[in-house]
């Protein structure tokens, strides 16, 4: 299962879960773990904190973040996601859905980690990404990619041992 922030505007207009340029980052981050975007699209439930695309931040770059009382408010569907899924690979995406499952400490030392969550669907293995956006700068610096390879090789390996994908292929840092 993999868990996004919200829908953004393409995503909004079209109904299909990262179909916009992050979206198209996001799953050529997949195929470097070994799973292309059909299948990806075809064996991972995605699912996002919020139901509804939250307007363009204030800033101009990239999407508001949702607020408090947004997530709060569609948390009810995301647990029932959750229920019925029982999934036993976690993948949340961007600083939104990694707080809804791990602790709020900085992205350097959540990502390129596996982590053990519980939920109301039970219990997961959770492997963070950072989001795959244009207007997160976090992916460029410093030993940053090292952690997205490092992630993107779990997930690969996590994946193979489910029986989907062919796990991580040779990749180099992008």
């Amino acid at each position: 299962m993999l868990v996004g922030q919200a829908p953004g505007k393409v995503e909004a207009a079209g109904g299909r879960p990262f179909a916009g340029r992050a979206g198209k980052t996001l799953f050529r981050w997949l195929e470097r773990a070994g799973l292309d975007e059909e299948t990806a699209r075809r064996r991972i439930y995605i699912a996002a904190v919020t139901r509804c695309y939250p307007g363009p931040s204030p800033s101009g770059r990239g999407d508001r973040v949702p607020s408090l009382k947004e997530q709060e408010s569609c948390a009810v569907w995301l647990e029932k996601e959750l229920q019925i899924i029982r999934p036993k690979l976690l993948i949340p995406v961007g600083r939104l859905a990694i707080t809804r499952f791990l602790p709020n400490l900085p992205l350097d030392q959540l990502i390129g980690r596996s982590h053990d969550v519980e939920h109301v669907g039970g219990q997961s293995i959770a492997i963070p990404l950072p989001h795959p956006s244009g207007a997160s700068s976090w992916i460029h610096h410093g030993n940053h990619p090292r952690l997205l390879e490092r992630a993107l090789d779990m997930i690969g390996r996590e994946l193979e041992r489910l029986g989907i994908g062919a796990g991580p292929s040779n990749r180099s840092v992008a």
